[in-house]
Formats: C-alpha cells, sequence, structure tokens
C-alpha cells in the first residue's frame, strides 16, 4: 500500500494548483483524475471558450475592416470554418494540459487515472488500489444542473440540447440558437455565436439577465447586447422541450414557444460529491461546508473550488488550494471574498471586484460614486473600443475604493489595478496621483478617480 502526505481528487485549476504546491513543498502527494487533466476550465471552460471568442473578435474586425480605413474587394469569401475554429480549440487545450501535466510530473506528484473513492478519511480507492494518506483534498468541481422539464432529457439524448461541454464541440454553426439560463456562461456562449451570425434566443427565469453584476453595467450591457440583435426574453419559465421547440410561460401566464436547431442549457451548476456523500460531511445546501482554511468537518479532508460553493470561479479554487497546502504545512490564511475579481468575456467585456452600489445600499455604507466613459478615452477611440465604461464606488471620508465595475474590450485586464488597489486599501486620491502611460486605456482609472474628488479632465 502506497503512503501519502495529500491526495488530491480532481485535477482542475484547484487540483492541479494544489499539488503542484504540495510537490513544492516536498510533500509525497497523488493526484486523482477521471477524465482529463485540467478538468472543465481547461478542457470545457475557461480556456476553449476564449479560443473561441478570439476567433469571434478576429472574424468581427475582418467584416468590419472598413472602420479602420481598409477595403475588402468581396465580402462573400470571408466566413468562419468552423473545423478550423474547433481544431484552433483543441491544439490550444492540449498544449495547456500537457503542460499541466508536465508540471506535475515535474514537482513528483504521481497521477492516478480513474475515478477516486475515498473508503476512509485515511484511504481512498482507485483502480482496485487502495491508497493510504495523511490529508485529502477535494476537488471534484461541479456539473450543469438539468431542471426536471418535461421533454429535457429526450431533448439531450437527442442532441438538440446541450450544455456548455457539449456545445464546444458541435460540428457546424447553428443557425438559431436558444440559450437557456441569462448568466455568465449562457452571455459568453450568445456572443461567441452571435458573432458568426447565429440568430440568438436568451430565455431568463428572473425579472433579469447577469443578476450579480452592477445595475449600471447590466443595462449598458443589455443594450449592446440588443443591438447586436440578441433577443432577451425575461420572466420566461421553459416548461416543455418538443421537437426542435421549446415552450415557455410568461409572467402573465402566456405560453409561447421558440424554434432552434440547438439548445444550450445553462441554469447554474451543482457541485460533484455523490462520491463521498457516505462520508456525512457537513454541507451548506449542496455545497461542502468549509471553514477558512478550506477544512472540511471532517479536519485532515479539505475542499476547495466548485465544490464547496465560495466563488465558482478558476482563479478562486487555485487560490484555494494553495490556502489547503499551506494549513496542511501549519500555516494559516484566509481569503477576503470581496476582493476578488469577476469577468464576463462579452463582446465589450465586464469584470468587477468588490461592492456594487445596490450592496452598498444594503450595507448603509455611505459611499460616492463616479463614472468615466470610454468614448472620451484616446486610446479606446482609435481602437475602436469606445462602448463602455468605468464606475469606481468609494466610501466616505477617505475615498476608500470599496467596487470598481468595468465594461470595455479589455475589461479583464484592467480590473487587476482596482485587485491591487483595494488589497493596499488604496483610495481615489492615489489612484488620481498615480500617472498612468499616455494612450492606454487604464487611464480611465485616472478619470473616474478625479471624480470622486473634484472633477475628471476630459469631461
Amino acid at each position: 500500500m502506497k503512503n501519502y502526505d495529500v491526495i488530491i481528487i480532481g485535477s482542475g485549476p484547484g487540483g492541479y494548483v494544489a499539488a503542484i504546491k504540495a510537490g513544492q513543498k516536498n510533500l509525497k502527494v497523488a493526484i486523482i483524475e477521471k477524465e482529463a487533466i485540467g478538468g472543465v476550465c481547461l478542457n470545457w471552460g475557461c480556456i476553449p471558450t476564449k479560443s473561441l471568442l478570439k476567433s469571434a473578435k478576429v472574424y468581427n474586425e475582418i467584416i468590419n475592416a472598413k472602420e479602420y480605413g481598409i477595403d475588402i474587394d468581396s465580402y462573400e469569401n470571408i466566413r468562419p470554418n468552423w473545423s478550423s475554429i474547433v481544431k484552433r480549440k483543441d491544439r490550444i487545450v492540449r498544449r495547456l494540459t500537457g503542460g499541466v501535466k508536465m508540471l506535475l510530473e515535474k514537482n513528483n506528484v504521481d497521477i492516478y487515472n480513474g475515478e477516486g473513492e475515498i473508503l476512509n478519511k485515511n484511504e481512498v480507492k482507485v483502480n482496485d488500489e487502495i491508497l493510504k494518506t495523511k490529508n485529502i483534498i477535494l476537488a471534484t468541481g461541479s456539473s450543469p444542473i438539468i431542471p426536471p422539464i418535461p421533454g429535457i432529457n429526450e431533448a439531450y439524448k437527442s442532441g438538440f440540447l446541450m450544455t456548455s461541454k457539449e456545445m464546444l464541440s458541435i460540428n457546424q454553426i447553428p443557425k438559431k440558437l436558444l440559450i437557456v439560463g441569462g448568466g455568465v456562461i449562457g452571455i459568453e456562449f450568445a456572443t461567441i455565436f452571435n458573432s458568426f451570425n447565429t440568430e440568438v434566443t436568451i430565455i431568463e427565469k428572473e425579472k433579469e439577465i447577469l443578476a450579480n453584476i452592477d445595475d449600471d453595467i447590466r443595462e449598458a450591457m443589455l443594450k449592446i447586447l440588443k443591438k447586436a440583435k440578441i433577443e432577451i426574453l425575461t420572466e420566461a419559465t421553459v416548461i416543455g422541450i418538443e421537437d426542435k421547440k421549446v415552450i415557455y410561460k410568461t409572467v402573465s401566464g402566456e405560453e409561447k414557444n421558440v424554434n432552434a436547431d440547438k439548445v444550450l442549457l445553462s441554469v447554474g451548476m451543482k457541485s460533484n460529491n455523490e462520491s463521498f456523500r457516505h462520508l456525512n460531511l457537513k454541507m451548506e445546501k449542496n455545497f461542502v461546508f468549509v471553514n477558512d482554511q478550506m477544512q472540511t468537518s471532517i479536519p485532515n479532508i479539505y475542499a476547495i473550488g466548485d465544490v464547496n460553493g465560495k466563488m465558482m470561479l478558476a482563479h478562486v479554487a487555485s487560490h484555494q488550494g494553495l490556502i489547503a497546502i499551506e494549513h496542511i504545512l501549519g500555516k494559516t490564511e484566509k481569503i477576503n471574498y470581496d476582493q476578488i475579481p469577476s469577468v464576463i468575456y462579452s463582446f465589450p467585456e465586464v469584470a468587477q471586484i468588490g461592492l456594487t452600489e445596490k450592496i452598498a445600499k444594503t450595507k448603509g455604507i455611505d459611499y460616492l460614486v463616479s463614472k468615466f466613459p470610454l468614448q472620451a478615452n484616446g486610446k479606446a477611440l482609435s481602437a475602436n473600443e469606445k462602448d463602455g465604461f468605468i464606475k469606481i464606488i468609494a466610501s466616505k471620508p477617505y475615498n476608500e475604493i470599496i467596487g470598481v465595475h468595468i465594461l470595455a474590450d479589455n475589461a479583464s485586464d484592467l480590473i487587476s489595478e482596482a485587485l491591487m488597489t483595494m488589497k493596499l486599501e488604496g483610495t481615489a486620491n492615489e489612484i488620481a496621483s498615480s500617472i498612468h502611460p499616455h494612450p492606454t486605456i487604464s487611464e480611465i482609472y485616472n478619470e473616474a478617480a478625479l471624480g470622486l474628488i473634484e472633477k475628471p479632465i476630459h469631461i
């Protein structure tokens, strides 16, 4: 029987980062993966969708070449080659997952391909082999929720309805795509296929799409989506799926239907906890309860990433993995979840960190708000990326930054400045006095910060 300091179940961005860190710290570590190294993020989520989004962006820029002063004699021969787009995506995935596997091996991590069965707090079974361990880290991730809708199972089996995993490998671009769910995943796929001239309809049960973002950002994003001719049906509940048709009920009780070539189901995720239910770990709803150091109710068993439901983001899973390993080594650290950025990879992107204005009001915080539009930024105009704005929320009386919300083409990169400012308890005064390079889109930070103190310069 092999003995380990740590056995990790799952090799997604939480599991593999924890394994590499454990190896670097000279712990004897094993990782168990039943599908592909890298988990959902590298194989069917974060990375593949960004590859498709880049192809969509390039296609859009070529189609709109006249806006950049470039003439194209014939647009008839400019079309997306979906097979080549998917092959490019697969090459990127193979390269990244191969790199992760190499890093695991270089750090002396034993890799087991199979389904890990936790026998007890110190023993794990995989491929008829029993492994002994001092600690276990659960990094089993999550899976799409399949709601009990009449016809949904039949639609899934026939390939008419898909989750995001299957949608990444479809054979051709659908002419009509119906997306059930107006959350982050739904909006990203709407962006991809709308860019390739697919007729996209989104059905959302709630009153608003993207419920967790700032109201001002949502309103601006809605205008952009509608301008792109993406149809959005809110307060609409899907009640049945049959023969290339989705039936839904409006808020007034009226039944309607939408025809489509494909349906993407994206109504939320549930934790993958079936393999360790017998441990009777303490749960919070469908997620494993953990303390600040990622310990479950059994102290030598840790849970990181989607399975604990704290924040279902890849970068959160990775950091939780580091915290778990450090705690195994006797160190204590915890995450401030108010200082974690999140991104929606739409066109333009949405990035946010900290409090929304609505939450600040709910908490009774005395705050100030400043917004600055990209239309007043030279770099954004020259790049034809003028849609969007930055919104900074600061608490009185010191103008400490408590929330930043960005709608911009490269919002995912811009948000890191806000992260570091908040981490250092920075203020609007400090941002305003920081000299940003010109011309860059990052100058919107200066302008919005000046708006919190006095007035912006360029509006």
